[in-house]
């Protein structure tokens, strides 16, 4: 439950699952935080969207494929390398958004 006043919105112990006042101010600033990375990594993954396509566009036009698989291996491993096995499914995520769009 957020409770409004005349000053602010107030998040409550029920929002966030929390048990005291501190750790709702806690997570209510660290949520905020998230909130505002998402935004920023949806606008940064629309950039690598628009910078695929300039890619795929040339490639295309000289004759090439649409996809590198070899680029595209390349991008696998240095998201594992630098997150793991989660990493290896984001990039594939980020790939399969970026390919076709041309």
């Amino acid at each position: 439950m957020t409770v409004t006043t005349a000053d602010s919105t107030r998040t409550t112990a029920a929002d966030t699952g929390a048990r005291t006042a501190e750790a709702v101010d806690v997570i209510t600033g660290a949520r905020e935080r998230i909130d505002a990375l998402d935004d920023r990594i949806i606008g940064l993954i629309q950039e690598r969207m628009a910078v695929s396509a300039v890619i795929q566009e040339a490639r295309i036009t000289s004759g090439g494929r649409r996809v590198n698989l070899s680029r595209e291996m390349e991008v696998l491993g240095h998201y594992s390398d630098a997150l793991g096995k989660p990493g290896t499914t984001l990039a594939m995520t980020l790939l399969e958004l970026c390919r076709g769009r041309v």
